[in-house]
């Protein structure tokens, strides 16, 4: 291990209990996926760190053999492990104890690194059609049997049984996750390198960033599907239309429409099918315990009467970042020549080829496939409070995955609603707790871990704070300056009040906040970096945003007057 360029090990504001062989570790809070506290079912289940083993070892990759997570003082952080024998550290894994995988052999990291340079081109050249030919197919097969099961008619024990067969389906789907983001990671990296080769001194991360953008996706489609819906009731000129204009928020409209039988039928037929296709994610699409969108129709109907707000133009949306990839693909290929133009426009045709496959995957795995544990463990939930061994449906997600299992079968020797009461207890004190960006022992080495790009590191360690004040700095995600009236956002209960042109100021954004993109000005997140959802989706809307501040919520105030340089990573307190 190289020396350290800084540590912490906690201190009164933010204690920290460490185990065996933690303390060597660099440790990065999850913000990217999980910025807010965790739940105990999510943390035992549900982590996307539970195949990363899987990605290293099928790549053979030199610089990690394992992903690990902590949960310290309520919010998960996560650490890579290099590729190091010998290297042992305490993590849990199903409710067990676990230390990582290390290669035996000493010689491992030095040798394995020609392997992986010889597998990764064909994965780019074919993956988005490995992707669409047979692995989607696959997953929706799988969400097939989950979304068919007679959850109402079945036992409580042919539910403990389906739920096992739903933590297999998410362990495949996140071992494909990780094959498919791994491929696409590599070749956008790739791209990046030869565009720095070729095109000389400068910063072209701008150029780079918007070479990340595509036209067709799931995310797209879930977008357009709105859009229709909005143009339905935009001509409707009755019943449906006069409930969306006559209500401030989803809930209102809601109302209105079941107060007519226009609006009865415009439930269940419109927002019904759109909830079948594209309800299943929530606000924090991780996460088991946040309501999704296929549970609860009033994200959809607010996205709705927000598209008719500012009557929003799908066609001219989809147009403007359809044109504006193919300027940055002419102005990546400009003053490039011979021999070095075809190594850079190779290297492009690579990188476009997989950029379909970030809101692809996210839409059926991060999303689509976390959505139906929640499902099955909800009708879980449902059961054990008509047995009257809980009190509300989700307090499952306060259980850990050996205690429920021993619930579920009668043999607990716990008093579960006691249990529960005090981690709901524990979970909503944690909200008040300010998560550290990082803890433990911070390397070269650990910084050089290519991922941590995506949580803004090392900017994150190295940068200081500015000393200015009303001036806070993160990273230049979208180009361009913009001053307006921010609007801090923590929860979708806030979505309604957000403004045409405001500045939406959060924690970090999921495919289930495009809806607000249609209307806003800029953004700033305490999370990301340039690859990011907040990052990526606003270059795509032509919105400034600065992304992984740290601590932007904390220093903004809803009505604040501000300017975001999206070129700087600038953002400045103005009034």
């Amino acid at each position: 291990m190289s020396e350290p360029v800084k540590t912490f090990f906690g201190d009164e504001s933010f204690p920290v209990e460490w185990e065996d062989g933690q303390k060597e570790l660099l440790w990065v809070h999850d913000d990217l996926h999980i910025p807010n506290p965790i739940s105990p079912m999510y943390a035992d289940i549900g982590g996307w760190w539970l195949k990363c083993d899987y990605m290293f070892r099928r790549f053979g990759t030199p610089f990690a053999s394992d992903w690990i997570h902590k949960v310290i003082n309520g919010y998960v952080y996560t650490a890579a492990i290099p590729a190091t024998p010998g290297l042992s550290a305490e993590t849990t894994e199903y409710g067990a104890r676990y230390t990582p995988r290390v290669p035996v052999d000493a010689d491992y990291a030095g040798s394995i690194g020609g392997y992986l340079g010889w597998t990764l081109p064909t994965y780019a050249a074919n993956f988005l059609d490995w992707w669409r030919d047979r692995l989607v197919p696959e997953i929706t097969t799988n969400f097939a049997r989950l979304d068919t099961f007679d959850h109402e008619a079945a036992e409580l024990v042919d539910l403990a049984i389906l739920l096992e067969d739903a933590i297999d389906v998410h362990d495949r789907h996140w071992a494909i996750h990780w094959v498919l983001n791994f491929s696409q990671f590599s070749s956008t990296m790739n791209l990046n390198a030869v565009i720095a080769e070729t095109k000389g001194e400068g910063d072209h991360s701008a150029l780079m960033g918007r070479l990340q953008s595509s036209t067709e996706n799931r995310n797209w489609d879930s977008i357009e599907a709105l859009y229709k819906l909005k143009e339905a009731v935009k001509a409707d000129g009755g019943p449906v239309a006069e409930a969306f204009s006559s209500a401030r928020d989803g809930a209102g409209v809601i109302a209105n429409l079941q107060a007519s039988e226009e609006g009865r039928t415009f439930l269940a037929k419109e927002v019904d099918a759109y909830q079948a296709d594209y309800g299943y994610k929530s606000m924090w699409a991780h996460e088991f315990a946040y309501t999704t969108w296929r549970e609860d129709p009033t994200p959809v109907v607010d996205a709705i009467r927000g598209y008719l707000e500012v009557d929003y133009d799908y066609p001219a949306e989809i147009d403007a970042v359809a044109k504006d990839l193919e300027a940055a693909k002419a102005q990546c290929l400009d003053g490039v020549e011979g021999e070095q133009l075809e190594k850079l426009r190779a290297a492009l045709e690579l990188s476009l080829r997989m950029n379909p496959l970030t809101p692809d995957h996210h839409f059926y795995i991060d999303q689509g496939t976390n959505a139906r544990v929640r499902l099955v463990l909800m009708a879980i939930g449902r059961k054990l409070v008509e047995a009257g061994r809980l009190s509300e449906p989700d307090d499952v997600m306060f259980l850990k995955y050996n205690e429920l299992r021993v619930l579920m079968a009668g043999s607990n020797g716990f008093d579960a609603e006691e249990l529960v009461g005090d981690r709901r207890d524990a979970h909503e004190e944690a909200f008040e707790v300010r998560p550290r960006d990082w803890v433990g022992t911070a390397t070269e080495e650990a910084l050089a871990f290519p991922y941590l790009s995506l949580w803004a590191f090392p900017e994150k360690v190295t940068r200081e704070p500015s000393d200015v004040e009303g001036q806070v700095l993160g990273l230049p995600a979208s180009t361009g300056v913009v001053e307006g009236t921010a609007r801090v956002v923590l929860s979708p209960e806030q979505f309604s009040q957000v403004e045409r042109d405001e500045i939406v100021v959060c924690r970090m954004t999921s495919p289930a906040w495009v809806v607000l993109f249609t209307k806003i000005s800029g953004l700033v997140t305490d999370a990301g970096g340039m690859a990011s959802h907040p990052a990526v989706v606003s270059r795509e809307f032509g919105i400034p945003a600065v992304v992984g501040t740290s601590d932007a919520t904390r220093r903004i105030q809803t009505g604040d007057r501000v300017r975001v340089n999206g070129g700087t990573g600038m953002v400045e307190v103005i009034g």
